[in-house]
Formats: structure tokens, sequence, C-alpha cells
């Protein structure tokens, strides 16, 4: 525990959909839910005016649809997201060399590192100007806590939402914590605050005066002694430049349970693939391939398997996914799958040889398909078939005419657009038929800074709790307009 607050967190308010707000000016003020739109779509987050009508992350879309009819439900843009968290992370490392990311929207930092002194009144002016160059630099807020431990600085974060900094005092812990359910303890799910409900434990001071002992014989010695000492306010974790990654894995929610075993053998394959190319991107190789297989009854499964060495040969990761789904049965209907690799490693020689040889066949099939093409007299090949588009809600556009603007919804072959940009005022809205030769998707617009200094709307797209709209408040026809398509 250190003696003064240096350790910062940062948590950016409500961080997917307070960038769509930002980016549409018409949603600003609205409720705003980013995340899967399909029947089986999952809530990614959920902007402050939703969550008053009981909306909150991992809920299932269809549920939040329920509670919040009228919000703007949103796919997902993760480039923005991407660059927005860049920003925010270059502002960060400017403050120490010692940055600890957890997401793209949350990160500790070590002031102390970074030469701040240790003095309450100088990291909080740091917080201050911290919060301040992110609102100038993205057009968004982020909430900072400030204390000795990474624990209690985190806690500190969610305490000052939205858009605030809490500062806890070394000597203070205890005063704060003592009143806190025992769930705001790191660690602590479901499972565990269920044992120590069963054993008359609610709180953190209750978890504390429980007991080493009792801990101990309630939930294990590592757990229940970690869990005595962060009640006691003690966390000695430093913070870590770099998180090392343990897994990498993708999955995929369909829309219909499938029951065709070569259907399910062809999406366990493009996870497979899909698996490879993150572990790629990441220059890494895995020893264990593990595949996740949800039934139609939610009940879920998951199968490993180690290899004799780490590999990014999609060949052998493929094989090994297809192994491990004939142990399943999916005879019932499939709601979920999902491919891993874990123990990554850096790349071995021999993984660099599997890789050159899978390179090498492919050459050798394009090659031979290239020969087996008739000569220039022959008869012409007839053109590939173009997929639909696809006009997913939220998603960036540009019409020849009308210039960038975001779909609002579509359906019966129409796509609805609303022309704006996040210097503008809200838009107008137009109808298309989807297969439009003038209208094409587009790309993310900067959130400031890419209009008129005088057009720049000088709102933040999460206000404080001081200005929040109240919740009984008209929060207009925008959401109403874009669930109903």
């Amino acid at each position: 525990m250190r003696p003064a607050p240096t350790i910062l967190h940062l948590d950016m308010d409500a961080f997917f959909a307070a960038a769509e707000q930002a980016a549409k000016p018409s949603l600003r003020g609205k409720p705003v839910v980013v995340g899967g739109i399909g029947v089986r779509g999952v809530v990614s987050t959920a902007s402050y005016e939703a969550r008053v009508f009981g909306v909150r992350s991992a809920m299932p879309t269809a549920q939040a649809r329920r509670l919040c009819p009228n919000a703007a439900y949103l796919a997902p843009r993760f480039s923005l997201y991407r660059q927005v968290s860049e920003a925010v992370m270059e502002l960060l490392h400017a403050l120490s060399p010692l940055v600890e990311p957890l997401s793209l929207d949350e990160a500790f930092v070590d002031l102390e590192a970074g030469g701040v002194p240790a003095r309450t009144a100088a990291v909080r002016a740091v917080g201050e100007r911290l919060r301040r160059d992110i609102r100038s630099t993205t057009g968004l807020t982020g909430s900072v806590g400030l204390a000795g431990a990474k624990m209690l600085a985190k806690i500190a974060s969610e305490t000052a939402k939205p858009d605030g900094l809490v500062v806890i005092e070394p000597g203070t812990e205890r005063e704060l914590l003592d009143p806190m359910p025992v769930r705001t303890l790191p660690g602590v799910g479901p499972a565990t605050a269920e044992t120590l409900r069963r054993a008359g434990i609610h709180t953190v001071a209750e978890t504390a005066e429980a007991g080493e002992a009792e801990l101990v014989r309630l939930l294990g010695r590592a757990h229940g002694a970690g869990l005595y000492a962060m009640a006691l306010g003690r966390d000695d974790r430093p913070v870590v430049a770099e998180r090392d990654a343990k897994s990498i894995s993708v999955e995929d929610t369909f829309e219909v349970d499938l029951t065709d075993r070569t259907r399910v053998r062809g999406e366990m394959l493009r996870l497979a693939d899909r698996c490879v190319q993150r572990l790629r991107a990441a220059g890494r190789s895995g020893r264990t391939v593990v595949i996740k297989v949800r039934n139609y009854d939610f009940s879920t499964l998951t199968r490993s398997e180690t290899l004799r060495g780490p590999t990014d040969d999609p060949a052998v990761i493929r094989e090994a996914a297809v192994r491990l789904l004939e142990t399943v049965d999916t005879t019932g209907g499939v709601r979920l799958l999902g491919v891993g690799v874990s123990g990554l490693a850096d790349f071995t020689q021999e993984d660099l040889f599997a890789q050159l040889a899978t390179e090498r066949e492919a050459r050798e099939a394009e090659g031979a398909a290239g020969a087996a093409e008739p000569a220039g007299g022959g008869r012409p090949q007839e053109p590939r078939e173009e997929p639909p588009r696809r006009w997913h809600p939220g998603l960036d556009v540009v019409h020849e005419e009308y210039g960038a603007g975001w779909v609002q919804g579509s359906g019966v072959g129409r796509v609805t657009v609303r022309f704006e940009t996040p210097w503008s005022a809200p838009g107008r809205v137009r109808t298309f038929a989807v297969e439009d030769p003038a209208l094409r998707p587009g790309e993310p617009l900067p959130l400031v800074g890419g209009g008129p200094a005088d057009a720049q709307s000088s709102e933040p797209a999460i206000l404080p709790k001081s200005v929040s709209p109240d919740p009984g408040e008209d929060t207009g026809s925008v959401g109403e307009e874009i669930s109903s398509r």
C-alpha cells in the first residue's frame, strides 16, 4: 500500500454508447444501446439514458427492447472505438511510462513512475487535467479514481461515475469500503457472493469481521486469504505496463439453432480460421485448442485438446476443432459455437515451417486452378454474383448527393439513412432502395475537429450527474423510429 494516492484508474463513461452519441447528434441525450441487434444479440453497452429503464451490459437484447423499446439499437463499430481508445491511451502514456490497459476504455496508470509528486493536491490536479484533455481530444467523458492501490482506484472511479473524480486518501479506505456490498470486491462473483450470503456475510465490513480463518474455510486458502486482504483495503499489485494475453478466441451466436451436422461442422471450421487470423495478427502460436458449444437449452460444453507443441497452422487447428466437435452431441440444436487457442507462445521454427508449407500449398493450388482455365478463346466465365448489401443500424454510409450519414434501419428492400456528422446539427432522414448505387458503406468520421469550429457542439456525450436529464423527461422519437424497422 502506498502512502499517497498515486495510482490512477480511468474508466470511460458508457464508452461504446457515448461514442455513438458523439458521432450522431440526433442521439445525444437519448437512450442508446450498442450490441447484437438480432433476436439472440446481447447488450454490449447501454447509455445512461437507457440504464434508467433497467438496461444493462450482458443483458439479452430482446429483454432490453422490452424494457426500453424507444432506444436506438445499434451494431458496434469497433474501428471507431479503437481510434478513440488509441487517442485516450496516448494521453495516459504522456502521464507515465507505466500504463496497464484493461480494455479499450479502461486502464491503470502509475503516476509515481511518471514523476508526479506524491501529494494529494498534485495527483488530483493531474486527474482533472486528464479529464479535460480526454474531453477536448475525443468529445467523450471519463471517470477517474485515485488511490494508493489498484483495487481502491478502480472502486473510486466507479464511485465517480459518470464524469467525475474521486480520491481515496490513505488511511480512509475502511471508511469507504465497510458499507459497500461484498460484490464490490474483485473476484467476488455470483457464486462466491451466494456462499458468503449463506454464512451471513453481505458487506465488506462483515467480510473483514469474519476473519481470515473463516473465509479460508468457506472459500479455500487462496481465495479466502486474498478476499480477507482486500476487505481490509490491502492490495499490493503493481501497475504492469504489458498484460500478456492468456488465450485468443472467437465465437458466434446464431439467430436460429443449427441442427444440420454439416452446417455445424462448417461453422466450426470457419471459426477456427478466424481464430488463426487473430492468432497470427498477434504474432503468437498456441498449444491448446478449445471449443465451446452452447445448446438450444443454454447448456454450455467445452472441450480441449493439447497439441505436442505451439502452432498457428490453420490445418492443425481446424482438424483439432473438428475432432473435439465429434465428441459433442449437437442433434438437439446449437445456439452458439466458439473456438479458442490457449497456452500461447511466440513463433517457433516449426510453426514457421508449417506456415510456409501451408502458403506454398495454397500457391500451388491457385496455380493449378489457373492452368485449368481455358485460353483466351474459350468460353468466358460468368461474373460472380455479389452478395446482397446488409445495412446494419448504426453503419456509416456515404451518398453521392447527400454526403455522410448513418443507417437508422432497413427492411422490405428499403434502407433509412440519417444524414449528419459529429459536428453538425441533427440531420434529415431519407429512404433509399437497398441496392441504390449512389449509396455505399463509409468510414467513421472523427468525433472532434472534423467540421467548422462554430458548428462544433460543446456538449459532452455523457452529462454529469448534476445535469443529467430527468428519467421522466420525453426522450424523443429517434429511438422509436430505429427500433420499429
